[in-house]
């Protein structure tokens, strides 16, 4: 009897953990005032900051957990590169992917909360350990990712290191002109970035 109902109180945790990473999700993307509270996300869902607490911590546990929310979710987006594919597709196929991915609810969730997180990643370590180090994996996932696509390809290490690190930066520029609403060709822009990450690459 105890067991069942520990097995109860475990799923009902888990489904109050759930919703406030949704929650946290939900008011990030939408980029209002405020929306990088905790103690407001919880609010939102009829919670405490108790809760929160008793959930993950404190902020930096909460905050954590919601960008290792994301990282799940995006886990896979790019196993539709294809390995057997030549140097200039599978670079269109990174671009094109996060041409579209930047764009969706969770990377605007991630992009406010980034904002509103301390930029010098030394205070960031200080103040947000737990979220300072989801983000650090973040950047070596990317970097692996982007070592397995070309992987078979000889292409040389360092300049793929070197892609990597600027692809991201790229390619926000480009969703930014797209939500501004640029007078420039932007499938023209992703098509230059592309040849010239190929052509560096090929170098």
């Amino acid at each position: 009897m105890a067991e069942t109902a520990a097995r109860r109180t475990n799923r009902r945790g888990q489904a109050t953990r759930e919703n406030m990473l949704e929650a946290a999700l939900r008011s990030l993307a939408s980029g209002e005032p405020g929306s990088v509270s905790a103690n407001r996300i919880a609010k939102d869902i009829g919670a405490t900051w108790g809760a929160v607490q008793y959930q993950f911590g404190d902020a930096d546990g909460f905050w954590a957990a919601v960008l290792h929310r994301t990282a799940e979710r995006r886990a896979d987006v790019f196993a539709s590169v294809d390995r057997d594919a030549p140097l200039r597709d599978r670079v269109a196929a990174i671009i094109d992917t996060l041409y579209e991915g930047l764009a969706a609810p969770d990377s605007r969730a991630i992009e406010n909360l980034r904002a509103a997180l301390p930029r010098d990643p030394a205070e960031l370590e200080r103040l947000y350990p737990q979220a300072a180090a989801e983000l650090y994996s973040w950047g070596q996932s990317w970097l692996q990712i982007c070592h397995n696509a070309f992987a078979d390809l000889g292409v040389d290490p360092e300049r793929v290191r070197e892609v990597a690190t600027l692809i991201p930066g790229a390619m926000r520029g480009l969703v930014s002109e797209r939500q501004l609403g640029s007078f420039a060709d932007l499938d023209v822009a992703r098509r230059g970035l592309t040849n010239a990450l190929v052509a560096y690459l090929q170098t």
